[in-house]
């Protein structure tokens, strides 16, 4: 029915002065080029048998050499390198498209007190700068809180349909089959409705919403008691008689109006009706040359009496937002454009009604339209007749006029087309159109500093190196790399040479900017440029794929191999496991070579290796005939063997390899999300478990997987929701262990506790896979341990090592330790160790339950394997504190806050300054720490004591 009545409207065109509004079309942006690829199809199997039979008898390794001197090894590596073996010189590190400040802990403070001190409408500004400066860090909860934030103290409706669309959008749930775009979560945060709402509303934001069913709105009937009801009736008759009413003519109808009542609408009408013009004396006037039908003026007439909108159509609603534009009847204009919200329910809608909001600069209209625009990301970006409305200078200015053009618009527009496609002219105009709305320094730092980074992706160097000087003019020294960059393709290795080089002379060093001085070195002078790279960022990729690549080219494979391991140890990533399977390949490893495309591309299903030249996919078809085979039941005993090794990588091919035989098996992409989780690759986890609760066979099972979607991204009291949903429908163990999780999350008081032991033991009676029911028996295990119950929390943590749940040794020494019993602790840590694929944590934890030096020694190991580990750093400076050597703690804990600024290191040098005096830099990072977490109860304090100690001394 909704389509039926706007069918009228798409025929109409609302008049000014009887001109009709006209678009100038945009040119539809070029394609990307990515290159050549080769597709997963067209010639794979035959391509696949000729690297099989050449093969069979090649049992011999590659001998270390960058071409290889056997003819079989020639046509294998033919088939399966295109490329040959990965060159140093082709090698670069890409330049990070967010903001990067030379000083992060300062920042962070710096923009921690700006939120605390500035006015409550200016909050939300500043909560969206937090949100640029957390883009550069790897959790992506740190983004979403900080946009929760700003859109928490958004008070025009503008700001809060942009930030409400774009937290939704951060979910994804674009992905979900059967979602609609209008749903909300549940809460004001992200409610349409609330969205379209004016004003502060922090203190309800995260309240829950009221979506009410909409109603259907009628056809326009003008029956005899409509006719009735437009009448002017002459109550309230003032003795005027015939100066109360007045007929509008129009054609050859007549609409009877209350003069005065028609007059309270708007300045214009009254001085027309009751000034001293001739209309003001006549009881007729003739409004036929002013493009108002019969029905909108009966329907004006009927508003200026009851100051309401009845049943009418769109059509007529729209003429009266028009009249009311002419008129400067703002009460009525107001009344229309709420009412014509309600109408935008889908695209279509939104598409053509936006039109006559702009046309008629309708705030709320447009407001709507471009809700349901921004709601409907990322496949907006390929309906060019919308996106060239954002695109354009001209469409800017029309949404300008409408009051809907601002920076936080443009910035999450320009993100989104980032990550669809950098090098796009929609992405280019976009950012353009970005640094157009900047007016503060970080916003124009962040514009042209990406602006810099897409040229430089689009090979403009000339214009690269044009927008990265003007970001470094605003205050970005950290697009000097890009100047530098460009300077360098356009041929000026020199001048980039001695720019960088300015730059380390000029600041404090930082990893990324000896990697960048490397690029324009050679030998002896490029290593150590890298090697002191990694000491000062050992998370920097760059280094360790030089090097690398550079043993590759010494024939030395085994010893690149080690060292791409160093990276993949800590930090996985799918550029640096192409390397390694680059070089498996070479070494003849095709089950090795084989595992690594497949967690390639369960990182990013449109991986494309070798310089972009082959799919993914399609080195998967090449290098299964000859890698082993394995049936479903075999993958079943690879990945209970894998996941008890704490081997995430080799988890996640096996399940890849089993997905190809069931896509359609949701537990499967529940399974993956949670290897994706353990190696902190949120976006990839979350894509996964969106996949799951697609691929759910029942109701329960999809509203499990909807609650964890909600849990990972803060909702939290809604997971628990869908929990108990699922648990309504079915007793199931995902559902008893999803809502014990959730309630284990927050502090646990004795009854708390009691009550999620409970729900781990009906999870534990429901039938589940030994996986899943370890991580129940280790989570059972710690509750009972947080309760004091040691003996069943061991029973708890060996009965989940019975069924190969390694992790588990870990509670068990816990509880050893708590019984005093350190050496059974220690032991018990040293069992994982020689289990444990990746076991930096457990040398970590075996470090407590031993004596000082062996401790040390562990954590050296631990800090090695995985330098992102922070308890390492804070032990070591906790020693060195206790044996009165303040620099060198405050360096040790500064050495890991340079690369990785986290919560508890930023808390302990707070504390090690105020030891010493040192208040302002106890303030500034505790600031920062409070960036980072504003409701840690001890940084406050902390920093709370500090400033009195500061104000004291003034």
């Amino acid at each position: 029915m909704q389509h039926n009545i706007f069918t009228s409207i798409r025929s109409m065109k609302i008049m000014d002065g009887c001109k009709a509004t006209q678009l100038h079309p945009l040119k539809p942006p070029a394609a990307a080029d990515h290159g050549c690829g080769t597709g997963i199809g067209g010639g794979s199997a035959s391509a696949a048998e000729k690297v099989f039979h050449n093969s069979l008898d090649n049992s011999k390794t590659l001998p270390g050499r960058t071409k290889p001197v056997s003819p079989r090894h020639d046509a294998v590596l033919e088939t399966l390198l295109p490329c040959g073996l990965p060159v140093s010189e082709l090698l670069e590190p890409s330049i990070e498209p967010c903001l990067k400040p030379l000083d992060f802990v300062e920042t962070l403070a710096r923009v921690h007190r700006r939120a605390e001190n500035c006015a409550a409408l200016q909050k939300s500004e500043v909560y969206l700068e937090q949100c640029a400066v957390f883009r550069s860090l790897p959790d992506p909860k740190l983004f979403r809180r900080g946009l929760r934030e700003a859109r928490r103290h958004a008070a025009e409706v503008h700001a809060k349909v942009v930030l409400a669309s774009w937290l939704r959008y951060e979910r994804r749930e674009d992905e979900l089959v059967g979602s609609n775009s209008m749903d909300c979560c549940g809460r004001n945060l992200e409610c349409t409705k609330a969205s379209l709402v004016p004003g502060y509303d922090h203190d309800s934001v995260f309240d829950r919403c009221s979506c009410f069913r909409r109603e259907k709105v009628n056809d326009y009937v003008v029956d005899q008691e409509c006719e009735q009801e437009c009448s002017t009736s002459h109550e309230h008759d003032d003795g005027g008689g015939q100066n109360n009413d007045v007929y509008f003519c129009i054609g050859d109808s007549e609409i009877r109006c209350r003069r005065y009542s028609m007059a309270s609408l708007s300045r214009p009408f009254e001085t027309m009706l009751c000034g001293a013009f001739v209309e003001s004396r006549r009881e007729k006037i003739n409004f036929s040359l002013n493009c108002v039908s019969v029905e909108a003026m009966m329907a004006v007439e009927v508003f200026s009496r009851t100051r309401k909108l009845s049943q009418l159509p769109p059509i007529v609603i729209l003429e009266m937002l028009s009249i009311a534009n002419k008129f400067c009847c703002e009460e009525m204009k107001h009344a229309c454009d709420t009412h014509l919200t309600s109408l935008v329910l889908n695209m279509d809608d939104a598409e053509l009604l936006i039109e006559y909001g702009l046309e008629e600069t309708a705030h709320l209209l447009v407001a709507a339209c471009l809700q349901v625009f921004l709601r409907n990301l990322p496949r907006l970006m390929q309906r060019w007749s919308v996106m060239k409305l954002f695109c354009s200078p001209e469409g800017r200015d029309r949404l300008a006029l409408a009051g809907h053009v601002s920076f936080v618009l443009y910035y999450f527009l320009s993100q989104v087309a980032i990550e669809e496609e950098m090098r796009s002219n929609m992405t280019v105009m976009l950012l353009e159109r970005l640094g157009e709305c900047a007016t503060e320094g970080w916003q124009k730092q962040l514009a042209y500093h990406q602006l810099g980074v897409v040229m430089l992706d689009r090979k403009e160097y000339k214009d690269a190196e044009h927008w990265f000087q003007a970001a470094v003019e605003a205050g970005h020294v950290y697009s000097l790399v890009g100047v530098a960059r460009a300077k360098h393709k356009l041929g000026h290795m020199h001048s980039a040479y001695t720019m960088i080089n300015s730059l380390v002379e000029d600041y404090k060093p930082v990893g990324w900017m000896y990697q960048e001085r490397s690029l324009y070195c050679n030998g002896k002078e490029k290593m150590v440029d890298l090697i002191y790279a990694t000491e000062l960022d050992p998370t920097l990729t760059f280094p360790y794929k030089y090097r690398a690549v550079s043993l590759v080219e010494e024939n030395k494979l085994g010893a690149a191999i080690s060292e791409i391991d160093k990276i993949i140890g800590f930090k996985v990533s799918p550029d640096c496991l192409e390397l390694r399977a680059w070089f498996l390949i070479a070494m003849n490893d095709y089950e090795g070579a084989l595992r690594d495309v497949r967690a390639i591309l369960t990182l990013d299903p449109n991986y494309m290796m070798f310089y972009g030249n082959m799919h993914g996919g399609h080195l998967v078809e090449l290098l299964r005939p000859i890698a082993q085979q394995w049936s479903q039941a075999d993958c079943w005993m690879q990945l209970y063997d894998r996941w008890s090794s704490v081997d995430d990588i080799g988890s996640l091919a096996v399940v890849h390899k089993m997905l190809e035989n069931e896509p359609g098996k949701s537990i499967l992409r529940f399974r993956q999300s949670l290897l994706l989780l353990r190696l902190n690759s949120q976006r990839a986890a979350m894509h996964s478990l969106r996949l799951a609760r697609n691929h759910s066979s029942s109701a329960h099972e999809r509203l499990v997987y909807e609650g964890w979607i909600l849990y990972d991204t803060g909702y939290h009291e809604e997971a628990l929701v869908k929990a108990e949903e699922s648990i309504s429908i079915q007793r199931s163990f995902e559902a008893f262990f999803l809502k014990a999780y959730a309630l284990a999350d927050s502090n646990l008081d004795s009854e708390s506790s009691e009550y999620v032991i409970n729900l781990l033991e009906e999870a534990l009676r429901c039938p589940s896979d030994g996986l899943r029911k370890g991580q129940a028996l280790n989570n059972l295990g710690s509750v009972y341990v947080d309760c004091g119950k040691l003996d069943l929390a061991a029973d708890c943590y060996k009965h989940a090592l019975n069924i190969k749940h390694t992790r588990a040794h870990q509670g068990l020494a816990r509880v050893f330790h708590l019984k005093e019993q350190h050496k059974a602790a220690y032991d018990e840590m040293t069992k994982l160790i020689a289990k444990a694929r990746n076991n930096a944590y457990a040398y970590e934890k075996r470090s407590e339950y031993c004596d000082r030096d062996m401790a040390k020694s562990d954590l050296s190991l631990a800090t090695q394997l995985d330098p992102l580990r922070t308890y390492p750093y804070r032990y070591r400076a906790a020693v060195l504190m206790d044996d009165h050597k303040e620099d060198e703690a405050i360096a040790e804990l500064s050495k890991a806050i340079d690369f990785k600024p986290d919560l508890q290191l930023l808390h302990l040098r707070a504390a090690f300054h105020d030891s010493m005096g040192d208040y302002v830099s106890t303030i500034r990072d505790c600031e920062a720490a409070l960036c980072l977490d504003p409701s840690h109860a001890e940084t406050l304090e902390l920093c709370n004591k500090a400033q009195e100690r500061l104000n004291e001394q003034k």
